[in-house]
Order: structure tokens, then sequence, then C-alpha cells
């Protein structure tokens, strides 16, 4: 492929914040390691705002990122959600025309930023703008803006970010999708196909062979939509004990939900949360997920799941009842708190994670390993290169 090289590439993504990571914050990690090692260029980062002060050792902590206006309003990095209305004029203002090469890491605006016919803008996508979309009701519900009378303002401003999400999905040479999920909500709202390529997860880290505990886990971030609340209504009516991980608006209230079976432990640091996820009977998740990296964590390190058959989790998760010769767990049809404790109770009942191998669950984890993803990505970005260029 023939870049430039005094031309640099600009990788872009909607912002770097110790209060909202995950995985999108992951996968533009390794993205930005196959950047540097196709063109043998370090890209420069662009995102709405940059807080890692309370992460010294996360990246890209040490790196410089250009940010947008919205960085230098009040209150941005505790409460950026409520600025959602400013996030597309914000993305549309960086310069990127000294660039040849943009890519795009997006779950949000990053997408939108503006470029010529004579840049490629390759963008992997998360998911659309959940917040317009299907998870709009959910946003009205939590946003602070509710508080003071502004939902309806909110819901015209929703309608206009609508329009402009279909809009500037239409300035992107090449849509990466990180499931068939997402490919299919891209198609739905955008009316675009997707290349799928499925997120990178460390599957390396784990330990799969260690002996089975006797308590289930969940590892999520403890919001609203993630359905913790149903989780543990459900355990409070099993008696199993349950470890929850993971920190959020929610933790209080579902501690106060959580009968004495459930540990609800908040954040854990790497060390302690490989320990729980390498014992665990089962991992239970109840959410709707575009991929859900933890259920693949959870795999790798030798833990069935249970999880909602729906979404990104049909990708990741082989069901036992496919009749698959490599399960790795069960899918309920229904997010109820009734449909989990049948199925746990049936999980139980049949002892089922004795029947499911620890050395399956983490050959069927690989396929999604940071090797496989980075493979993936470097055939896809050289193929549109060698189109455009």
């Amino acid at each position: 492929m023939e870049i430039s090289s005094s031309k640099k590439i600009a990788l872009v993504h909607d912002w770097y914040s110790s209060k909202f990571s995950g995985g999108a914050e992951s996968t533009v990690k390794i993205m930005n390691e196959v950047l540097y090692e196709l063109f043998d260029e370090e890209p420069n980062l662009y995102a709405l705002i940059e807080d890692l002060k309370n992460k010294s050792n996360s990246w890209p902590h040490s790196k410089k990122i250009n940010t947008s206006f919205i960085q230098n309003l009040p209150f941005s990095k505790s409460h950026l959600q409520n600025y959602l209305p400013l996030f597309p004029l914000a993305i549309e203002q960086f310069d990127l025309s000294s660039y040849e090469l943009i890519i795009s890491s997006s779950h949000v605006a990053a997408k939108g930023v503006l470029t010529s016919p004579n840049q490629l803008h390759i963008s992997y996508i998360h998911t659309p703008m959940r917040y317009a979309w299907d998870q709009m009701h959910t946003y009205l519900a939590t946003t602070n803006l509710k508080k003071f009378g502004l939902e309806p303002l909110m819901r015209i401003i929703l309608h206009y970010l609508r329009s402009w999400d279909q809009t500037s999905s239409t300035r992107i040479d090449h849509l990466i999708a990180n499931s068939n999920f997402t490919a299919k909500r891209i198609k739905k709202y955008w009316g675009r196909d997707s290349k799928v390529i499925f997120p990178p997860v460390d599957t390396d880290r784990f330990d799969y062979q260690k002996e089975r505990g006797d308590y289930y886990i969940s590892v999520c971030r403890l919001v609203a939509n993630k359905r913790v609340d149903l989780i543990i209504r459900a355990f409070n009516h099993l008696k199993l004990p349950l470890i929850v991980i993971g920190d959020g608006p929610e933790k209080n209230k579902l501690r106060k939900l959580a009968s004495r079976n459930i540990q609800i432990l908040g954040f854990q640091e790497e060390v302690d949360l490989k320990k729980y996820l390498e014992a665990a009977k089962a991992f239970v998740y109840a959410g709707i997920e575009d991929f859900g990296i933890a259920p693949v964590e959870a795999m790798a390190a030798g833990s069935p799941v249970i999880a909602y058959d729906i979404a990104g989790l049909r990708d990741t998760v082989n069901c036992i009842s496919s009749n698959s010769k490599m399960p790795t767990g069960i899918l309920f049809k229904e997010q109820s708190v009734r449909c989990l404790i049948e199925t746990i109770e049936w999980y139980e009942a049949k002892r089922i994670w004795e029947s499911i191998r620890s050395n399956d669950l983490r050959s069927w984890a690989n396929k999604f390993s940071l090797d496989n993803f980075k493979k993936n990505f470097t055939n896809y970005i050289d193929e549109c290169c060698d189109e455009f260029f």
C-alpha cells in the first residue's frame, strides 16, 4: 500500500475516560498497535474528552490526545452524557485535512469526523448511537436533564441525533461491525453493509484448568441496561451463591436488593478478577450486548456462560441446546426472572458444568483472541488501502 511518509494517520475514538472505559477502549489500543506495525507510523489520537489521570498505567495515558472543546466544559468528565447534544458539533470540529488515512472507533460520535474524497476513512463500529435508537428510553430515564423538566426537549434533540447518526454514516468509506448483531443494526438504521470483525480478547491471560468453585459470577458495568437487577432477583429466589463484580451508578441500589447469598464486590483489580472467573461454576449475564467481551473472558477462564439469547451473545456463546460438539453454555429465551430461575435450576439439576469441557471453552474463546483480531483487522485495512491508494 502506498501512503505518503509525510502524511500521518489519525485514530479517532469517542472518549478516553477512567469512568467510561471498557471493551471499546481495549479494542482501540490493539488497533493502534496494528496501525503502527502496518505503516511504521504512530497514529495521532483524537477524542471528545480525555480523563485518565486516575489510571496512570492505562493506555493511552502517556500519549498526547487531541480533544474537543467539550474537554473544557464544566463537569464534562463526570457527567459527559449530559453533553450528548454537543457531540456531533464537537467531533466535526477536528481538522483532519492533513491525514490520508483516518480510522475511527465509534459507539457514539467518532465516526462523524469530516473527511474529503482524497482521504480514506474506515470506521470500526461498536454500535450505532444507542441513545438515539433502541436505548433512547433508557437514556431519558437516567440522564440528569430529566430532573429539570427537559425531557420533551431531549426527545426533540434525540430526533435530530438520529438524523445526524444516519447522515454521518454515509461519509465513511468502509464500515467494520464488531458482531453480526451490530451489522444488522447498521443495516437497519443506516442502510449499509459492513464487514464483521470480532473485537480482541486477551484469552491467554487466563488459566482455564483450575477446579470449579460453588459460586456463580456476573461481571459488568452496573448500569440499568445490563439487567443485573434481574440476576439478583433470580438468585434471591434460588439461594445460590453469586458474586457480582463491577462498578456503576446502580451499585448501591443493587446492594440493597441483594440477599445474603449475594456478594456485590464492586471494582476488582485484574489479579482478583482472574481468580474469581477461573473458579466460577458459571458466568451469568442478562443484558443485551452488541458483542460482550466479559462472557468470552469467562469462557477463556474455563467458566461456562448462562446468558440471554439475543444480540452479540449469539456470536460468542455456543449453546448446549444446539447439539454442538463444543458447547460453551446456555442461552435463555426470555429476559425475565422466571426464565433465568428455570434455566439455572436445570443447570443445577443436570450438573451441566460437568459436561462442558474446559478445553472446549478455551478453544472456542480463542476464536476471539488478540491474534485473530490483529490478523483480520490487518488484512481488511490492507485490502481497503490497496483499493483506495
